[in-house]
């Protein structure tokens, strides 16, 4: 594994095992009789082709000892049934990204830190045909006349490709894989990704049914935590989920699921998130939760937040919860509707209580950096009270931020509240500058 971003070196041995791959593959594709393989079991097709390759290879003038032959075998294998090249990436836990520029060039990301990797596809054509073959499983995709795609693997990794003409140098991906096992707040305490006296504040918000919005830039674990957080919700609630992309991990019995779709070759067909948070308003819903805000549904988010669904959550694309605030003023005007920016601020002040912040921060771990409460108006501004925040203090030798989390002193207003649902927050929790975790 390759961690300089250079090009990989010239590798003689490589080209030759891809080029063995490809004129495989070739022949192989020429021998199969396709019609049968979606009727036969799949361990009983890999077994035949298994076969058939081993027969091609004692034809080829090669030399391959026993590991070789049954890596080649699994490649050719990955090529038919999977997703050629990626398939090995995809399987590998440590891998949380993968990203490949151009079909030479496969980066992936661990532990927060990028790696150029060894991996290739053998041109642009075979590149291409790996990319339809991920977004036509969801009903998408790619090519001159609709050269940016989002979709989603089987099982559930999420997937952007850039094709030419868009994309200068040849097609681009970017895959943030599914975890297998769902982060819940007990993990992302035991990752430093934030303190235990945070998580505690944050599962009673969420079981006394407080509107929250997670905020945070690209990559900063959004809807990771989003996931976490959602554990805590009762599982006699009926849960409504919207989502460009489908990759939230609920793990209660009553969860209605829905995903946003494309305009047709046509120009139409499309169903915005906006749609769906109109509909999702007619399904009984006892929440909805936004995988993110973007646009004009911000309205009617809000407005979903205010007339009953309470306990509602969604994310955001912000720098700082103040931010966060700012953007959504933003996004409801981007509806189309003529009311004034006091108007626009009452809503959010009515229908938001907690916002938390997310950061991705220099040595690649994700912390959760700012808990803030929305406490009304005061004038024409929306009023916060900033209640946990993580003070950085510097790095070490590797690299590792430093740093502490710390209560501001501030009590929430909303403990009242959760205290009135039967749910008390420890008063000893919020003592000024008390150093948690």
């Amino acid at each position: 594994m390759l961690n300089r971003f250079s090009r990989p070196a010239a590798d003689p041995e490589g080209d030759r095992m891809l080029a063995l791959r490809v004129r495989l593959h070739r022949q192989l594709l020429d021998s199969l009789n396709l019609a049968v393989i979606d009727q036969m079991e799949p361990e009983a097709f890999r077994r035949e082709v298994g076969e058939a390759v081993r027969d091609m290879l004692s034809r080829e003038q090669v030399t391959l000892n026993a590991r070789e032959k049954a890596q080649v075998v699994s490649d050719i294998l990955d090529e038919l049934l999977g997703l050629g090249p990626l398939e090995p990436l995809l399987k590998d836990p440590t891998v949380n990204d993968i990203l490949v520029n151009t079909h030479d060039r496969v980066f992936v990301e661990r532990d927060g830190r990028l790696h150029l990797t060894s991996v290739r596809f053998k041109d642009d054509r075979h590149l291409l045909r790996i990319i339809n073959r991920m977004v036509s499983a969801v009903g998408r995709r790619a090519d001159e006349s609709q050269p940016l795609v989002d979709a989603r693997l089987a099982d559930g990794s999420r997937v952007n490709a850039v094709i030419p003409p868009v994309a200068v140098d040849g097609p681009l991906v970017s895959i943030r894989k599914f975890s297998k096992r769902p982060f819940d707040l007990p993990r992302l305490v035991a990752g430093n990704a934030l303190c235990a006296e945070m998580a505690v504040v944050l599962e009673a918000a969420v079981r006394g049914k407080l509107n929250l919005i997670v905020s945070g830039g690209t990559g900063s674990g959004k809807t990771t935590l989003l996931n976490a957080l959602s554990a805590s919700i009762d599982v006699a609630e009926r849960i409504v989920t919207i989502e460009d992309a489908a990759e939230l991990q609920l793990q209660q019995p009553h969860v209605a699921r829905m995903e946003t779709r494309p305009a047709n070759i046509e120009g139409r067909g499309e169903i915005t998130q906006r749609d769906l948070v109109k509909n999702a308003l007619r399904m009984r819903p006892d929440r909805i939760i936004l995988g993110e805000v973007r646009g004009g549904e911000a309205f009617d988010m809000l407005q979903a937040m205010n007339t009953g669904h309470d306990g509602s959550l969604c994310t955001i694309h912000a720098n700082t919860c103040r931010d966060a605030v700012g953007r959504l003023e933003q996004m409801i005007g981007m509806a189309g509707l003529e009311m004034s920016v006091r108007s626009i601020r009452q809503q959010i002040a009515s229908a938001v209580e907690v916002v938390v912040q997310l950061e991705r921060m220099s040595d690649g771990r994700r912390r959760l950096v700012s808990i803030h409460e929305v406490t009304g108006m005061e004038g024409e501004v929306v009023t916060m009270s900033e209640i946990f925040r993580f003070i950085r203090r510097g790095v070490d030798a590797n690299g590792q931020v430093i740093g502490e989390f710390r209560a501001t002193g501030v009590r929430p207003q909303f403990s009242a509240e959760l205290a009135a649902k039967g749910i008390v927050l420890p008063g000893d929790l919020f003592a000024p500058d008390r150093v948690l975790g």
